[in-house]
């Protein structure tokens, strides 16, 4: 069998009741991340730009919603378009750091707008799905050998939101392959937005989740689709990855489940900007650095960290590019203590003082050879007298290894709740995660989520 049929047999065979505990927590926690950064993300620079195109391809009339966006309804594909573009339109979405990708966007983008058009499924289901689908997206990137050249979190997305589709309507084995084979048609995403910081980024994940609706919807009207559709000669992974080992990942089918491996991100920023800005933090925090007294901070870290996060903060800074800048964000740091949804502004990135001290921090990378490495990484730190200090980074924040409290997650949904400017929804969109996989109909969360339920 080919690799796409491995990964189907494995993805139908996801059940919810033979997950364990740890994977039901980790799905529950990220499905509510999830939601809340979407909701923020409705007043994301260009959510409105977005919504407005969409509805100019003459959308409107659906029966699925956006987050955060009472009384706005379009079909399944545009309405999965406008909340994959809100969940990562401010670097807020979870990371599988070891796949390179953001798993959850989307998957949850491509299952809210199926589970509010079809017929009703049960929370649990759609839980399971979301499992399924994490764990083709990221074994994907796990598999890959050389470092990122397309968009991963797009083009492996794709794939991850058409197995939760198939997963979530328990379609036949026949039919979730040629829906494979029709992701493979559509996927694209390239880091020429990232190298530019343009907010081609979050777009290319909204067409991943409308081409994984689009692709589920021709396979399971009939139309045969490409059987080897990612090792086949011209297959995703010999086409979009310049190297890979399916080895890696083929072995631990239903032994590994990737959500158990996903990390918040604590700071709406790029998670390759994270390990520099909690070691700021400590810098500051345990060692007396101050804006005032800084003469220089280097950041050495893996190639991958200079690769994403590594641009020099220059004047004429845009949104994309300080959400993927380590000096802008560690200088946001040293000025305010944190990096907040609130920072990113005009007049923060043509403040002379942030300006001139973003300009003292820079990137360096390390001999490190693993492609996909975040850590480990090292903060050197000097001041103007002389004085320096070492901070070294092993895990980030918000990883398994250090993950977020329970405390500390609450905290992240309510504030993006705030920004979105729903805060009434915490506490209902909190009781009603916590319950879900006892609902008999999904589609509710989502309902709460846009706004709609409280109409």
């Amino acid at each position: 069998m080919n690799s796409a049929e491995l990964f189907v047999d494995h993805l139908l065979a996801v059940a919810w009741e033979d997950l364990p505990h740890h994977t039901r927590t980790a799905t529950k926690n990220f499905l509510h991340d999830t939601i809340a950064v979407g909701i923020a993300g409705a007043r994301a620079q260009y959510a409105d730009t977005i919504r407005s195109v969409t509805q100019g391809w003459g959308a409107t009339g659906g029966k699925c919603g956006i987050l955060g966006c009472p009384g706005l309804y379009f079909p399944a594909p545009q309405a999965a378009f406008i909340n994959a573009f809100q969940i990562h339109a401010q670097e807020f979405d979870c990371v599988h750091e070891a796949g390179v990708l953001h798993p959850m966007t989307v998957v949850l983008a491509a299952l809210a707008a199926e589970a509010e058009r079809g017929a009703p499924v049960p929370g649990a289901e759609l839980l399971a799905s979301i499992v399924a689908g994490v764990d083709i997206a990221a074994n994907l990137g796990v598999a890959a050998t050389t470092p990122i050249h397309f968009f991963r979190p797009a083009t492996t997305g794709i794939f991850g939101a058409v197995a939760a589709l198939c997963r979530l309507r328990r379609v036949p084995r026949a039919v979730a392959l040629d829906a494979f084979g029709y992701a493979l048609a559509f996927v694209s995403g390239t880091m020429q937005p990232h190298t530019e910081g343009k907010p081609a980024l979050p777009v290319q994940m909204a067409n991943a989740a409308a081409g994984a609706i689009r692709a589920f919807d021709l396979a399971t009207a009939g139309l045969p689709g490409p059987q080897a559709s990612l090792d086949g000669p011209y297959g995703y992974l010999p086409m979009m990855e310049g190297g890979f080992d399916l080895a890696r990942v083929l072995p631990t089918l239903g032994r590994i489940h990737r959500i158990d491996e996903v990390s918040w991100k604590p700071f709406p920023s790029g998670r390759a900007t994270h390990g520099a800005v909690v070691a700021t933090q400590t810098l500051a925090r345990e060692h007396g650095i101050t804006a005032e007294n800084l003469h220089s901070l280097v950041y050495r870290a893996p190639p991958l960290i200079r690769h994403l996060c590594g641009r020099p903060m220059a004047p004429g800074l845009q949104f994309a590019q300080a959400r993927l800048c380590i000096p802008f964000a560690a200088a946001l740091v040293l000025t305010t203590g944190t990096v907040s949804l609130s920072d990113y502004t005009q007049a923060k990135f043509a403040d002379p003082a942030l300006l001139a001290l973003g300009a003292r921090i820079r990137v360096e990378t390390d001999d490190n050879p693993d492609p996909a490495a975040f850590v480990p990484a090292i903060a050197i730190a000097r001041t103007h007298d002389g004085r320096e200090a070492c901070v070294s980074v092993t895990a980030q924040l918000g990883s398994p290894e250090w993950p977020l409290t329970p405390a500390q997650h609450l905290e992240k949904a309510r504030a993006c709740l705030a920004f979105g400017g729903t805060p009434h929804l915490h506490e209902p969109l909190t009781a009603m995660i916590a319950t879900f996989d006892t609902l008999d109909n999904a589609a509710p969360l989502f309902r709460l989520a846009e706004g709609n339920a409280l109409q």
